[in-house]
Parts: C-alpha cells; sequence; structure tokens
C-alpha cells in the first residue's frame, strides 16, 4: 500500500509542483486509485513508476479545474494503453455532467465502460479487503475528503508446526487457518489461534483537501495511519485561509493531533512560499511539528509506504 504524490500545489502548477493528485498503488492486486486529477496528472504518471494501464478508481474531492483539469485527457489516453477494462469514478454531483460534457464538445469516445457514482457521506465502496467511505468537508464548493480502510487480516498459518503436530494436510488447515478449534481423531484439541501469527490490522488512509479546520475531517481521520491533508498557508496568514477556506500547516496539524492519527503528510501548498520568499515551505512545516510532530511536507513524487501493525490483541 504505497502513497504517490503527483501534485503537491494550490491552484496553479509551479516549476518544481504540479496541482492536486494523489496516488494510492496497491501492489498485491495491480491496482491505481487515483485520488484527485489536475492538469497534467497524466504527465506525472509517465514521469513516474506508476502504470496508467493500473488504474481503476478515480475518486474526486470538488469540482474545482486544480483537481479536475486532467481527468478528460487522462480517460481519453487510459483507451489506448495497453488492454483498457473500466474505470470507476467517484465524485460530487456535477462530475458527471462535466464529463458528459468534455467528451461530446471535443468528439471523445471512449473504448472502455465509464461509471460515474455521485457521492454522498458514508461508504460509498466496498470489496473484501477495502471500505472507502467519504465526508463533507468545509470549502467554497461542495467538497468531500475519503477514508481508505484496509480490512483486517488473519495472521500466517504456521504449516510446519501443524505436520509437526501431525495434522492431516485437507480441510482441517481451512478451518485452523480461520482460527477455529479442532479436535483429531487421538482426541487432542488444537486451537487454530496457536497455530497462526496475530491477524494484521488493516491501515487506514484518509486524504482532506480543499478545507478549512473542520470537525468533520477530525472525526473522518480518527485513529488514521496517514492522513494527507492540504495545508495551503503558513500560519500568520490564517485570515487568508478563512476568507478562501483553505487550512493553514497548524489547522492541519490540529486535526491530526485531535483524530489521534499516526502520521501527517501536509500538501497543496501555495505558490507564494517558493524558496526565495520571506516565507518559505520548511516554516509551515515547523509550525506544524510544534502542534503535531510526526508531520511531514509532501513532494511530487514523494511515495509513501504505509506500514503495516500487528493486532495488540492477538
Amino acid at each position: 500500500m504505497q502513497i504517490t504524490f503527483l501534485g503537491t500545489s494550490s491552484g496553479v502548477p509551479t516549476r518544481s509542483r504540479n496541482v492536486s493528485s494523489v496516488a494510492l498503488r496497491l501492489p498485491q492486486r495491480a491496482e491505481v486509485w487515483l485520488f484527485d486529477c489536475g492538469e497534467g496528472t497524466q504527465h506525472q504518471i509517465l514521469r513516474s513508476d506508476l502504470k496508467i494501464s493500473q488504474i481503476c478508481r478515480i475518486f474526486i474531492t470538488h469540482m474545482h479545474g486544480d483537481h479536475t483539469f486532467g481527468l478528460m485527457g487522462l480517460l481519453a489516453s487510459y483507451g489506448l494503453a495497453g488492454s483498457p477494462t473500466k474505470i470507476e469514478i467517484y465524485g460530487p454531483p456535477g462530475l458527471s455532467e462535466y464529463l458528459q460534457a468534455c467528451q461530446r464538445y471535443s468528439h471523445t469516445n471512449l473504448s472502455y465502460p465509464l461509471k460515474v457514482y455521485p457521492i454522498e457521506p458514508g461508504t460509498i465502496y466496498e470489496d473484501d479487503e477495502f471500505i472507502v467511505s467519504c465526508g463533507y468537508l468545509k470549502h467554497r464548493v461542495t467538497a468531500f475528503g475519503y477514508r481508505i480502510t484496509e480490512k483486517e487480516r488473519p495472521g500466517r498459518f504456521n504449516v510446519e508446526k501443524a505436520k509437526e503436530l501431525g495434522i492431516p494436510f485437507g480441510p482441517l488447515y481451512g478451518k485452523l487457518k480461520a482460527g477455529e478449534q479442532i479436535t483429531l481423531p487421538d482426541g487432542r484439541e488444537i486451537r487454530g489461534t496457536d497455530l497462526c501469527a496475530p491477524p494484521e490490522v488493516g491501515r487506514k488512509v484518509v486524504y482532506c483537501t480543499d478545507t478549512v479546520y473542520y470537525e468533520g475531517a477530525v472525526e473522518l481521520a480518527r485513529d488514521a495511519d496517514v492522513l494527507i491533508h492540504e495545508a495551503t498557508f503558513a500560519h500568520q496568514d490564517a485570515q487568508l485561509a478563512f476568507d478562501r477556506l483553505h487550512s493553514t500547516s497548524t489547522m492541519a496539524a490540529q486535526v491530526a493531533l485531535g483524530a489521534g492519527v499516526k502520521q501527517l503528510i501536509m500538501t497543496h501548498f501555495s505558490p507564494r512560499y517558493a524558496p526565495g520568499n520571506n516565507l518559505v515551505l520548511d516554516d509551515l512545516l515547523q509550525e506544524a511539528r510544534a502542534i503535531f510532530p510526526n508531520t511531514q511536507l509532501a513532494h511530487d513524487f514523494l511515495t509513501y509506504e504505509v506500514p503495516r501493525r500487528l493486532s495488540q490483541t492477538g
């Protein structure tokens, strides 16, 4: 489970930072899930280790152009990338109409199925391994944050120990792997939990942008392993943040602290903090770390591996 930042600037691109997009790579299933798709995202993907052909889901936070202007180009290129299957897109009201208009006026015919799901707060996707939920943020237009929850995995079954105990290979192994207790023909009772490593706790990743400080974001991020949160402004520019409904570095840190997350990664930085200015991004980092020490700054092409945790009760 790897996070790759494809664009970390707010509003407009800079020489070193593109506009918003974050990829979640799931190597175990050869899938890439994309969160936002600002202009130039497909070019950023080409410069990364990601494969455009593995993108199968795209989640859009809101309809502002720095989060959506790259979407139609990416969808058009996807049809030419290997053997396209299908893409499912989740986002706020108006997203489907926007894409339909883009296809109509650009005379683009997609060669694969495309399904767009308008979202509301709550669970929006679930399969055997993951749950994706969303909640409202506080911005100038309807905006959502996303929470990706990996379901708990059973611990590794100790086949060698089972053989030593003389347990015959077959259906009994399946019961033991599921944690059940079995009784062998000789009367011995074997507990599956004694032959399995502690279960692996599902990891949780939360993505919140664009928003001013909002209690809903705290709830969405509760106990997350990683919180990706916008930090458009420095603390001294808090009035700009309130006026434009964006966050400061200290607001992002307060969300992380209140939610009890493990790691905060800040993104969506205003170009006003570029090198050479009175305030630079390292100043924002220090402001956030004064509140939440386990904070880092995102940069384009930063890849972060979300660590696994063992169950405390396993």
